[in-house]
């Protein structure tokens, strides 16, 4: 096959792909979940198998262990979870209105400066902005309640993605197998190596950055509830949790919390700076502990593209997309700096005319 057919086929794959991601996905949910928690069990079913354990043993047992531990998570957490979310729901106008009288408070101009509000025909009011800010929240909050009890059921939660976790886990070496059969002799050296690649990119960063959120989610939730902030645990596993993506997390954290602080608290200064604090902590132990740690450059992709490839597969696909977007955003980056050292290495970037044969065998 020549350069130009190889690059139709790839393409009309890459589109047959992304149709059938987009039709099929909300049905995907659980199958995506299932291989993400075998991608997690991987290396542990791998270790046990060493240790001369059977490999479906060792798969039934580490995915019986999930399945174990999340259900004391959702039984302890969520009935406290879900009773947060609603009060905040509920609250959100309220503590909007005392921010706007706050704001529009004659004796305190200094925050108006801050927030960029300032007097004019052009100036936008704060009532507008408290009312818009209020709808989208609250609606936003509302529907993500909602959508989650419809989208994530308790089903393809703790039934067939543990089913399918399983068979990806004892059939793991097989698959790789097969697919390293289908492909062409004289590439398999590129492919195996570019396969490496991938897997490193995707492993560090899924498993290093679930590690983050999971540490960090801890941290902002006994921080703020210790801190005295309403809805503490709330704020902070959710800012934990939006940690995958990066910056999104703690910015979203830092503003949700400084706005019910102030609101809580003012005009005491101290229980404000306290719960701005944590996160600034939060913030210094991710960005010189954790993340170097546990995740380093593992990914090789810019914090600017991965946030637009999460936001862009998470609008394209749901919650499936937010699942896929990291790992695809990986294996891209591999692939195009593949590309692009081939692309160096060619006559198209260097100029330079391939060389010539030897003059012996110019004449034949």
């Amino acid at each position: 096959m020549t350069l130009q057919g190889q690059m139709l086929f790839w393409s009309a794959a890459l589109v047959v792909l992304i149709a059938l991601l987009w039709l099929l996905s909300p049905i995907l949910l659980p199958f995506v979940a299932g291989f993400g928690i075998a991608y997690l069990l991987r290396p542990v079913v791998d270790w046990l198998e060493r240790m001369r354990v059977n490999r479906m043993i060792a798969a039934l047992l580490a995915v019986t262990l999930v399945v174990l531990a999340f259900t004391v998570i959702v039984l302890a957490v969520v009935p406290v979870f879900a009773s947060q979310l609603t009060s905040f729901i509920q609250k959100v106008p309220e503590y909007v209105g005392k921010l706007q009288v706050l704001l529009n408070d004659p004796q305190h101009p200094w925050l108006q400066k801050i927030v960029g509000l300032t007097g004019g025909d052009n100036a936008v009011g704060v009532s507008d902005l408290v009312k818009e800010g209020t709808g989208w929240i609250t609606a936003f909050l509302a529907g993500l309640w909602s959508g989650g009890q419809s989208l994530i059921s308790l089903f393809s939660l703790l039934v067939v993605a543990p089913v399918v976790a399983f068979y990806f886990l004892y059939d793991w070496n097989r698959m790789i197998a097969t697919m390293d059969g289908w492909v062409p002799v004289p590439h398999r050296p590129t492919v195996r190596d570019l396969a490496r690649k991938v897997d490193a990119a995707i492993a560090g960063f899924v498993r290093g950055q679930t590690a983050v959120c999971l540490l960090l989610g801890a941290f902002y939730a006994i921080g703020l509830s210790l801190a005295g902030l309403n809805f503490g645990l709330l704020i902070g596993l959710v800012a934990g949790l939006l940690t995958f993506i990066p910056y999104v997390g703690s910015l979203t954290g830092l503003v949700v919390s400084t706005g019910v602080a102030v609101a809580q608290f003012w005009p005491e200064w101290v229980p404000i700076a306290t719960v701005v604090g944590v996160f600034f902590v939060g913030q210094f132990i991710e960005g010189n502990i954790l993340s170097p740690k546990l995740v380093g450059e593992s990914i090789g992709v810019h914090p600017v593209w991965l946030i637009f490839a999460l936001l862009a597969f998470g609008y394209l696909f749901g919650f499936v997309g937010l699942l896929l977007g990291a790992p695809l955003a990986a294996t891209a980056g591999v692939l195009v700096r593949f590309a692009m050292h081939r692309y160096r290495a060619s006559v198209l970037f260097t100029g330079d005319p391939p060389s010539l044969p030897p003059p012996d065998r110019m004449i034949s």
